[in-house]
């Protein structure tokens, strides 16, 4: 695990830290060439330099987040704004992550991506990878 994502999770409430756990430990074992850290102040994992996925804390939940989860065609993963295609789900419990569920959005995320990192470069314009 990389040190400061398990900082970030040890510093969750207790339910809060079990949820983080569990989606790092799930996100390390389907993405291993993934690479992992805090940026912007939450742990995200990329590709070839691109967004893939994270999760951060907000008021009340985790949300687990993909950066190109709206075209994973999944009832579960909300559209976010519509700017981007990012798409997220929000857990309470640790109970509520569906592990096989989250395994083929992980495998979605790594087949399905948008270019996230060349975004300022073409002017806020994505592209599609792959």
């Amino acid at each position: 695990m990389n040190q400061s994502i398990q900082e970030y999770n040890n510093a969750q409430s207790t339910g809060d830290k079990e949820i983080c756990n569990h989606l790092s430990k799930v996100i390390n074992h389907n993405l291993p060439e993934a690479e992992c850290k805090v940026w912007h102040a939450h742990p995200i994992w990329f590709l070839d330099g691109n967004l893939i996925v994270g999760y951060n804390k907000l008021k009340g939940c985790i949300r687990l987040m993909f950066w190109s989860g709206a075209d994973f065609d999944e009832q579960k993963l909300m559209p976010g704004t519509g700017k981007f295609k990012d798409a997220s789900i929000r857990y309470t419990d640790v109970l509520q992550i569906e592990d096989v569920e989250l395994q083929r959005w992980l495998g979605k995320a790594r087949n399905i991506q948008w270019d996230y990192k060349n975004v300022i470069k073409r002017k806020g314009k994505l592209e599609r990878l792959k």
